[in-house]
């Protein structure tokens, strides 16, 4: 059975790639996902995350994460576990203790949360927006040694 963190993952990276109106919806996308569930534990996911309904651009209301009203939605998703798997990772760049990462749309925020949970020495915190991290560097740490930290949770980080 999967577990809960990875199931609100999974409708996080739903609800950012695919324009979803109802839970019926919703749940039939997680069940491709190999998530069973209810619909009553599928509205407590959606609290918890808080997620809203907003008009999209052809009008119709489906479901938002918090601060992504206006939402850039993918032309060819991949699907949830894909996403997973692929961290959406684009770029890094430093400036003297500052690295900012470049994602694709909607990864930031997870990608930044995995990088502060595990307490790299070399990284003293992120801030996320919606397809970048801002991270501040410890004094004295190596871009290399920056870099080999977060080459835990971005497996493609060594290959630029």
């Amino acid at each position: 059975m999967k577990s809960k963190n990875n199931r609100l993952d999974s409708i996080k990276m739903i609800i950012s790639s695919k324009e979803i109106g109802s839970q019926e919806e919703l749940l039939q996308e997680l069940a491709k996902e190999g998530f069973q569930l209810t619909q009553a534990t599928l509205s407590r996911d959606l609290k918890q995350l808080k997620v809203a309904k907003a008009a999209s651009m052809n009008g119709n209301y489906v479901y938002v994460l918090p601060n992504n009203t206006m939402y850039k939605r993918m032309t060819d998703p991949l699907s949830a576990s894909e996403m997973l798997r692929h961290n959406g990772f684009l770029s890094i760049e430093f400036s003297e203790n500052i690295a900012v990462i470049k994602t694709k749309p909607g990864y930031a925020s997870s990608l930044a949360y995995d990088i502060d949970s595990n307490h790299f020495i070399e990284i003293i915190g992120t801030i996320a927006g919606d397809d970048t991290i801002m991270l501040i560097i410890r004094e004295g740490c190596t871009r290399t040694a920056v870099k080999n930290a977060l080459s835990l949770v971005i497996p493609n980080m060594n290959r630029l």
